[in-house]
């Protein structure tokens, strides 16, 4: 059975970009344009992976992950996720801690523009844990 992963990002460049790698490495694929998209697609797949943009409208990334950690969320807080940003770790991080005054324990960071070989290789590595 393929493994689904959950995309979330408001580019739909991006989205395109992405969906075509990872289908060839036979991972089922789902995607949302922005957090609020995305959090109703991930009750309704359960992914396996969620592939997080930071910076998108309507419910940005930083919110989608600060929803995930209260209790309504609990059963997929499991769930790794890749934030996948063209915000460099360093800041992404620093902002979360302002907001939220916790550090984020992001299973992993690729910078965009995307590289499909270090995209393969995140994603395989986080579905191996």
């Amino acid at each position: 059975m393929a493994q689904k992963i959950l995309i979330i990002d408001d580019d739909p460049d991006i989205i395109e970009v992405a969906t075509m790698i990872l289908e060839t490495q036979d991972y089922e694929v789902m995607t949302a344009r922005h957090g609020v998209e995305g959090l109703a697609r991930l009750r309704e797949m359960k992914p396996d992976l969620i592939i997080l943009d930071m910076l998108m409208p309507k419910m940005d990334g930083f919110a989608v992950y600060k929803e995930l950690q209260t209790p309504a969320w609990a059963e997929y807080r499991d769930i790794p996720i890749l934030i996948f940003s063209s915000v460099d770790e360093a800041t992404s991080r620093q902002r979360y801690e302002l907001e939220t005054g916790s550090s984020i324990a992001f299973g992993d960071y690729v910078e965009k523009p995307l590289v499909p070989a270090v995209l393969l290789e995140k994603v395989a590595q986080m579905l191996d844990r």
